[in-house]
C-alpha cells in the first residue's frame, strides 16, 4: 500500500467514526507527530547561545566525560 492509498483509507476509516473519545485520541497522535515545530528564543536566550558558540570556538568548555570524572573526584572527596 503506497502513502497516498493509506492516507485515503485512513481518511474513509475516520469519517466513519462517531465516537468523540476515539476520535479525540486519534486527534492526539497526529497531534504529537508535527514534523517541523518552531521553537521561539527569547532575544536573551539567542544571546547566550551566541556567548556559547563564542567560548567553543576559544577552546573554554569541558568535555563531559571529564567533567563526569571531575564531578565524581568531588563528590568523593565529601
Amino acid at each position: 500500500m503506497t502513502t497516498i492509498e493509506l492516507k485515503k483509507a485512513l481518511i474513509q476509516r475516520i469519517t466513519e467514526i462517531n465516537d468523540i473519545s476515539f476520535l479525540s485520541a486519534i486527534k492526539t497522535i497526529l497531534d504529537s507527530k508535527k514534523e517541523t515545530e518552531l521553537i521561539v528564543l527569547t532575544p536573551e536566550q539567542k544571546y547566550e547561545i551566541a556567548e556559547s558558540k563564542k567560548e567553543i570556538e576559544k577552546g573554554l568548555y569541558i568535555e563531559h566525560e571529564l567533567l563526569d570524572k571531575e564531578v565524581s573526584k568531588w563528590l568523593s572527596a565529601k
